[in-house]
This record gives structure tokens, sequence and C-alpha cells, in this order.
């Protein structure tokens, strides 16, 4: 009998629930409405790209606290007929118009949180549109009709989706055109209760008949651009005009067979890459799952990476090609590890990588604890195999509805700086860093994994931890999961309910601070048996999502 492969089955679950099997198609989304919707799509010959894009959209109208048809997307995609995986960064950039000055002159010192000048150019739609021209089998009008349905006809809201929305409230009660949208009743919608979105249903029907250039070179783009003039945003139709999304080479590093993609700046990926680099000589299986020793050593890696980050992330423009391929490169791994002692937590800062500016001067370039997002993988029995992640960033992004459109216009621009040394200073036409990371894996050189964590900074820490699970203690898709998570921030280390309180004992002896209110995200992924082709799915029960095959 041959070994059961890592991510399998197991006859001895831990988990909540068993793995999702199939042979033609899986698909785990946050949602099950938009697991169904891509569910369909394999029973009726579609493939995972189509799968995972009728999804998406599905969630733009389920999950409207999350993700957007306002906002971003990122996908890691491979092919099956032709054997190439590439990444697609379907990011927006700020508006021509943005300025460091006249955001001071508005009295502001820092970038704000919400509002219309934190929006930026929303990719997602684009990013539909050129995943399924060049590697779907559906049309944008096919895979946007189970959407258009869920807004139109309604759906019943789940439970997380709802907690979510009633903590949003006020901030859509602040925005009349956001109240009217989405707090019909005076209020957020009760879990169970049916909510309809007849504005966005009308939306997505014109992108449906019009294509992408609907929002950016059509009507719709012009009632944005008109509504972010009358709020004083900058924001204009040139802006949408000039969006085109990129296809971008992921990056990658190995542990032990398992090779981790990853997709490169303007996106934070690189934090779980130059964190595996470091830890690349660890035993980690043999330090135990969940122990003292072995959260410490890879939140001490995490914590180099995320310094790392915050020095240096920024649209690719702006930083040297040569300061990523330093921060992933051996040589540098192997430094920064020296860093790191068994016994003690360390103050680590970021390093120098060969740049003429001091790092440590540099502020974090990123908000932590946000991370209002979706994650979808999908596979099937072609060799597809997709990672997808989609955002408006904070819940509800910038809080406003663009006039009678029912779109959500997404905050990324908050994420931009003010210090003009810094390389993610606001400037126009400018990608903000991103915290959205799709995942996936390799192992023996072929294409295993689809998976992605959601929620601001876990995300890479996440994927680091799911794949450790994995890889380092034999658990499968739907345990790794869902086992109890770590989580570094600078105010501290977050442990989820499950670890023990033994563990966090020994990690305050080391000089951990232990903190309360940390999110843990939530994970989706699919993978691939190497030897009979079997598609496995795991859906995180942190959510109200749901992994399905056919």
């Amino acid at each position: 009998m041959r070994a059961r492969p890592p991510g399998a089955p197991t006859t001895t679950s831990r988990g909540s629930r068993s793995v999702a099997l199939g042979r033609t198609g899986l698909i785990a989304t946050s949602q099950p409405l938009a697991s169904a919707a891509g569910f369909e799509v394999f029973r009726h010959g579609g493939n995972a790209v189509d799968a995972v894009v009728t999804a998406a959209a599905v969630l733009s109208v389920v999950e409207p606290t999350m993700t957007g048809v306002g906002g971003d997307l990122f996908a890691i995609v491979h092919d099956g007929a032709t054997g190439r995986t590439r990444g697609l960064n379907a990011s927006g950039r700020s508006p021509h118009a943005a300025s460091l000055d006249q955001l001071r002159a508005l009295g502001h010192t820092a970038m704000p949180d919400q509002g219309v000048l934190s929006v930026t150019v929303p990719g997602a739609v684009d990013g539909w549109s050129l995943l399924l021209a060049e590697h779907g089998t559906l049309s944008l009008r096919q895979a946007l009709a189970p959407a258009i349905a869920c807004a139109r006809d309604g759906f019943p809201v789940a439970e997380v989706v709802a907690r979510q929305w009633r903590e949003a409230a006020p901030t859509l009660a602040a925005d009349p055109a956001a109240a009217a949208t989405f707090l019909p009743r005076g209020r957020a919608p009760l879990p169970g209760e049916v909510f309809t979105c007849p504005a966005l249903a009308a939306t997505l029907e014109v992108i449906a008949a019009e294509g992408r250039d609907a929002l950016y070179r059509g009507n719709l783009g012009r009632t944005i651009a008109r509504d972010a003039e009358r709020r004083g945003g900058w924001l204009t139709a040139a802006d949408l005009r000039d969006h085109r999304s990129e296809w971008v080479d992921p990056i990658r590093a190995t542990y032990a067979d398992v090779e981790l993609l990853e997709l490169p700046p303007n996106t934070q990926g690189f934090v779980a890459l130059e964190a595996l680099n470091i830890l690349v000589d660890d035993d980690l299986g043999r330090l135990g799952h969940n122990s003292a020793d072995y959260l410490h050593v890879v939140l001490e890696a995490l914590a180099i990476a995320f310094a790392d980050r915050d020095a240096y992330l920024a649209d690719p423009a702006a930083v040297p090609d040569t300061t990523l391929r330093r921060l992933l490169s051996p040589d540098y791994a192997r430094d920064r590890r020296r860093d790191i002692r068994r016994d003690r937590a360390g103050a680590h800062a970021p390093g120098r990588v060969g740049t003429d500016h001091d790092p440590g001067a540099r502020p974090s370039s990123a908000r932590r604890g946000a991370g209002d997002t979706v994650c979808l993988a999908a596979a099937d029995d072609r060799g597809n195999l997709v990672s997808l992640i989609q955002s408006l960033y904070a819940g509800f992004g910038a809080g406003i509805v663009a006039g009678d459109t029912g779109i959500v216009l997404h905050n990324r621009g908050s994420l931009f700086v003010t210090d003009p040394a810094h390389p993610n200073h606001l400037a126009p036409h400018k990608r903000p860093v991103h915290t959205l990371a799709p995942a996936m894996a390799f192992r023996g050189g072929r294409p295993w994994l689809a998976y992605g964590v959601m929620g601001g900074d876990m995300q890479p820490q996440g994927h680091l931890q799911v794949l450790f699970n994995l890889t380092c203690f034999g658990m499968n898709i739907q345990q790794a999961g869902e086992a109890p998570r770590a989580r570094y921030d600078p105010a501290g280390v977050g442990l989820e309910h499950g670890i023990a309180a033994a563990t966090g004992d020994d990690l305050r002896r080391r000089g951990h601070r232990l903190v309360d209110g940390l999110g843990f995200g939530g994970f989706q992924g699919v993978l691939v048996d190497p030897d009979s082709g079997v598609l496995m799915g795991g859906s995180d029960p942190r959510k109200d999502g749901l992994a399905i095959g056919w």
C-alpha cells in the first residue's frame, strides 16, 4: 500500500469536517452560495478559472462587507494545458491628481482610513475579464449570471457576514448612498434575513452586457468619477480609463521538497518567502506542532520579514529590483537566521539590502489588523489550479457607495504613507502596498496546492503555518486550515484558542508579549493528489464557507 500523500484524508480526522473530494473539479470559498455557483460551473463543463471567477462575483454580492466590484484582485493561475504558472496583479493605482501637498492642505497628517481620499482605482472587474479571456471558457456575461441573480432575487445573509455587517453599520449610516443600499431597514440584515440589492444587480447586468469597459470607459465609470468629484476626491474618469491589470511572474522559495509561490510587490507575499528561507534548515516537525519551541522560531522569522516589509514594500517602480532579490537570497536568510535566539525574543529591525537609505527610520507601510478579504481556490481535472484573493480592504471599504450604482469603493489608498522618504509615499498614478497574497505550492516539481489565508497581516504567516501543518505535521488539508494559529504583531503575539496555556507561558518567559484581539483569518484551499489526480479541499470553520467537489 502506498503512503498517504501529504494533505490527503485520514481515518483519524482532527478536523471539524471531512476533506471535500472531487475528480472533475473542486472549489473552496467563504460562502456556500459562491461555492455552489462554482460547483455548477464544473457540472456544466467549465474549468477552474471559470468556477473561481463566477464564485468571486457571487461573493461580491453575498459578502459585501469583504469584497465587491469596487475592490482589487490578485491571483495565481497554473494552466494545465501549457504548464505555465503566472500571477495576475489586478490592483489599481492612485488617481493622477493625488498629492501629498493637497492632502496636507486639507488638514491630514496621515492618510485617511476611509472616505473618498482613500479610494484608488478598483481593479477586480478588469481582473475577472482578463482571467476569463486568457484562461477560461465562459464569457463574462455567463460568469456574472449567478451574481446578478443573487443581487436581484435576494439571498439569506449568513451568520459571520451578518455579524460583520452589524459591526460596519455606523460606517454605512454615515454615508446616505451606503445607508440606502446596505441598511434598507435602517439596520444591518439579521442572520438568515433575505437581502436584495437591485442597484448592484443593475450594475452587474451592465458589466455583463458591455464587458469591463462598462466600468473603465463607460457610463458606470463616469458615474463613479462624478460621485468622487462631488465628494472632493481625486478619482476621475481618466484614471479609470488608464487602468490595466498586469501578468507577473510569481516569486518562490523552497522548504524540503515543497516550493511555495507568492506574488511580487506591491503585495506582501515576499514576507512568507523570506521567513521560509530563514527557517529552511530548521527541523520544525521535530519541535512539535504549536509547541513553544516551534512557535518561537516561526514568530521570530516572521518578525524579521515583517520589519523588512515595513521598510521596503511599495509599488515595484519605487523600489530597486535588487532589493527584492537580496531579501529573498539564501545568503541574506542565513544572516538573518543568526539574529534568532532559541531562548529569547528579539527586537528585530529591517536589514540593509544595498540601498542608500536608513531602513530603520522608515515608518510602517501597512496598518496591521485590517483585512476584510476573501480567498478562493479551485482545481479541475484538466490540470488547472487557481488561488484568488479579492478585497475592499476595510469592512465596506471606504464606507461610500458611488451614486446609485450599488458599488462600494475600496480604501486601499489608506495604505500609502505621508513620509516622502518612504518608497510607499502617496504619489500620482502609483499602486499602494497590498496585504492581499494568494499562494500556491508545488511538490516534487508538480502543482500541488492552491490556497490562501485572508486577514491583513495574517496572510503570509497563515500561509506558512498551513504549509507546515501539511508538510511537517502530517495533517490533511481540512485539518491544516483549521488548526489553531498564532499571529505575530508589533504589539505582541496572539495565540488562538486551542493552543496550550503552557505554550503561552513559555513564550512569555522568552520575552514575547501575549495580546488579545488579533484576528486569525480564514483559510480556503484545494490540493491535487499527485498519483491519483483526486482533488481535495478544505474550508475554514472560522468563516461561513464550503469546499465542494464534482
